[in-house]
């Protein structure tokens, strides 16, 4: 491992969950002042759910600096998708804890397809960033407070008590840190803690020390690398809007959009043809398999997915085509 010490300029990237139109004129849930984030469950199932906006405090320039670890350098960053860690919850004693959860999440990660057969088109970061506390907010019950770098908590930091194991973080501290790595293609926020949990968004979250939670990495890797859909069909009803531009959704019920695929064998189970219920809607659009990972966590990716990620693969590091 190679590390180095760096702090954050002046201008310094943050990163921040949006809400994304909603297609088909689907109303809004939760109203104005609210945001989507994605929520995994232990059994795999993932929904959205609408939180209230956070009103998140920026660390000052000078406070931002940590070493900075290279857990796997392949090449120059600008020819490499670079992940990076970084840990919150992790005292200047647990930095070596925080590593054991990066390498275990990286680990799992490159396990799936097509990440094994194209792991060294990655570089791996971590940024060991120092909380005064150990653990993260609200664990292991709602109203326990610690005093972390990121501010990560369960419940989404509180803002949504009736689902615990949403693990929300501050996403543009999160995204400060993060850019202290040469190149961030994906920042993952690990908090350090056992219990179940995570979220989807700007900075995805996992619980560092829970062996399920490093499934939404490969579920994040699909929005961010292949451009993928959600798959899932939570929570409106019937869409009504164009054609999506995703690969791996269509409003087309024959499937026409990925016609050379049809009727093949697929890495998720099944064969591919043209399946009701995706990218949050129940009717009206489709997605090529039953059950890939952009629809449930443990799945593989399915041909269409891994094509996909395997293009974007291949766009940024040509030097290993």
């Amino acid at each position: 491992m190679r590390a180095h010490r760096l702090t954050l300029p002046v201008l310094a990237v943050a990163f921040a969950v949006v809400a994304a139109p909603l297609p088909g004129g689907a109303a809004e849930a939760g109203g104005p002042g609210a945001e989507w984030v994605e929520v995994f469950s232990p059994d795999g199932t993932i929904s959205r759910t609408r939180v209230a906006v956070a009103v998140e405090t920026r660390a000052a320039p000078g406070e931002v600096a940590a070493d900075v670890v290279a857990v796997q350098e392949t090449g120059a960053p600008d020819q490499r998708f670079d992940l990076v860690f970084v840990g919150d919850g992790y005292t200047a004693g647990e930095i070596g804890v925080f590593h054991e959860h990066v390498v275990s999440k990286w680990e799992e990660l490159s396990a799936v397809e097509p990440f094994r057969s194209y792991r060294q088109y990655f570089n791996v970061w971590q940024v060991n960033v120092v909380s005064n506390q150990s653990g993260v907010d609200h664990d292991p019950t709602l109203g326990t407070n610690r005093d972390t770098a990121l501010d990560m908590g369960f419940w989404c930091q509180g803002r949504d008590t009736q689902t615990e194991r949403l693990l929300c973080v501050n996403q543009t501290k999160a995204g400060q840190y993060g850019a202290l790595a040469p190149q961030a293609d994906q920042v993952i926020a690990l908090g350090n803690t056992a219990k179940y949990g995570g979220a989807g968004g700007g900075v995805a979250t996992a619980a560092g020390a829970n062996d399920q939670a490093g499934q939404i990495a490969v579920h994040e890797l699909g929005h961010s690398i292949g451009e993928l859909a959600d798959e899932y069909d939570y929570p409106y009803d019937r869409y009504s809007g164009e054609e999506p531009a995703e690969v791996n959704v269509s409003a087309d019920p024959t499937g026409a959009k990925w016609s050379a695929y049809l009727g093949q064998a697929s890495p998720d189970g099944g064969v591919v043809g043209a399946f009701e219920g995706a990218r949050y809607h129940a009717h009206g659009l489709y997605r090529p398999t039953d059950n890939s990972i952009m629809r449930t966590l443990g799945r593989e990716f399915n041909l269409v997915g891994r094509d996909a990620m395997v293009e974007a693969f291949r766009a940024k590091v040509p030097e290993l085509r």
